[in-house]
């Protein structure tokens, strides 16, 4: 049953100042409040790898975010900024960053209106040469209601992730009210980002330093990584009263045969950084419902974890994926998932959680009071009243589930 839940309900005064719009000198010395038991602590991030239980996976998503923001330019002079989401033509992240001299991606267009036909040449104000001998250009091949198909040809057959390298720049959230900087390139990304493909960063690994995770692993802490790419959609607020008329975008995700089998053995809890891991960790249990009813994965629907209660185990569902992937020879699951989770959702996995603190009346906030059991108020309450820092640059929260540990 889609739950009932008015989005007002999970609103609060978030002043302008008190939302960060750069990062501190150092990566951990980010503020950390830890919530256990209904009770909140106030530490440093640095002092995470002491407060996390023994024995327990640790999962970081390790997606790369993409220089995907482009300007564009008519000949009547307009500027159009195209912003790409995901790839179109080639379909697959992987080979459309390899692709030469054209591709096309699924993007959102800034002054559409102002573009009806024609090609556009990439701005380039400051005539760079490197810029110029690209040629980069962009056409519109397709349009569908907020987003567009975009067709982009250029020369010197260097591959689109370096095409965007050149051109591009780094996506930061619209609520930072400024342009991206060189700090962005650096610090909108985490020290352990791999695969390209997120058009935002999965902002709690922003803290994390080669000293913090070198300490994680000498406690003995096992520490594993998934890959989802975070879509356009994590900065789209609910316009809906209700959030049964939100729709969530499709994210692509991998989990690796190995973790799966990890997790099946698990003595510990499972700690996931940011909520783009828990969507993916609890993604893997509906994977696993498919595996068993219909002899196959496929990607997640937004409303799946509520529109019955399933018989299985988790250790049930991850060993017929498990199955899947053994029986067709593949070393990891990969498929997408749209699932939303709220206020009565049940989490099959996930035992903690490392995360920011989010906008009022978001998805991320209904995540946030699931996990919670409610008591998302008295934790944001405690952040807004002792000088915490919020969104993508903020302070870090370490979360216990309530009915967990």
């Amino acid at each position: 049953m889609i739950p009932d839940i008015r989005i007002s309900d999970y609103d609060y005064n978030l002043p302008e100042e008190r939302i960060a719009k750069y990062p501190l000198k150092e990566r951990d010395s980010s503020r950390l409040l830890m919530y256990r038991n209904g009770r909140i602590d106030d530490h440093i991030f640095k002092d995470i790898p002491g407060l996390l239980p023994e024995h327990s996976i640790m999962v970081f998503n390790d997606t790369r975010v993409v220089p995907a923001r482009l300007h564009f330019m008519k000949e009547t002079g307009a500027h159009i900024e195209i912003f790409c989401l995901e790839p179109h033509f080639p379909a697959e992240y992987s080979s459309i960053f390899a692709e030469t001299g054209s591709c096309s991606w699924k993007c959102i267009v800034g002054n559409v209106k102002k573009w009806k036909s024609g090609k556009l040449i990439l701005c380039n104000p400051e005539n760079l040469p490197e810029v110029a001998d690209l040629g980069l250009e962009a056409e519109m091949l397709e349009r569908d209601g907020e987003t567009s198909v975009i067709g982009f040809t250029w020369r010197n057959s260097l591959p689109f992730s370096r095409v965007l390298e050149i051109c591009g720049t780094i996506p930061i959230p619209p609520y930072l009210n400024r342009e991206s900087e060189m700090i962005d390139s650096e610090r909108y990304q985490t020290l352990y980002a791999k695969y390209r493909g997120s058009v935002a960063a999965p902002t709690a690994g922003l803290h994390f330093t080669e000293d913090v995770l070198g300490k994680i692993k000498d406690k003995g802490i096992d520490m594993e990584t998934v890959c989802l790419h975070v879509g356009a959609g994590t900065f789209l607020p609910v316009k809906s009263e209700q959030i049964s008329g939100h729709t969530m975008h499709r994210e692509p995700f991998s989990v690796s045969i190995d973790l799966l089998e990890k997790l099946v053995r698990r003595t510990g809890p499972v700690i996931a950084v940011g909520t783009t891991s828990v969507r993916t960790l609890e993604s893997i249990y509906y994977a696993g419902v498919m595996c068993i009813e219909n002899g196959k994965p496929s990607d997640i629907s937004q409303w799946m974890p509520y529109e019955r209660e399933y018989p299985y185990s988790f250790e049930e569902a991850a060993d017929a994926i498990i199955g899947y992937l053994k029986k067709n020879s593949l070393d990891s699951l990969k498929i997408g998932t749209r699932i939303i989770i709220v206020p009565g959702f049940r989490f099959r996995v996930t035992d903690v959680l490392v995360t920011n603190f989010h906008q009022p009346q978001s998805t991320l906030l209904l995540l946030i009071s699931a996990f919670v059991g409610g008591n998302w108020k008295e934790i944001y309450g405690y952040a807004l009243s002792h000088g915490f820092r919020f969104l993508s640059y903020g302070d870090s929260s370490l979360l216990f589930r309530a009915d967990r540990i």
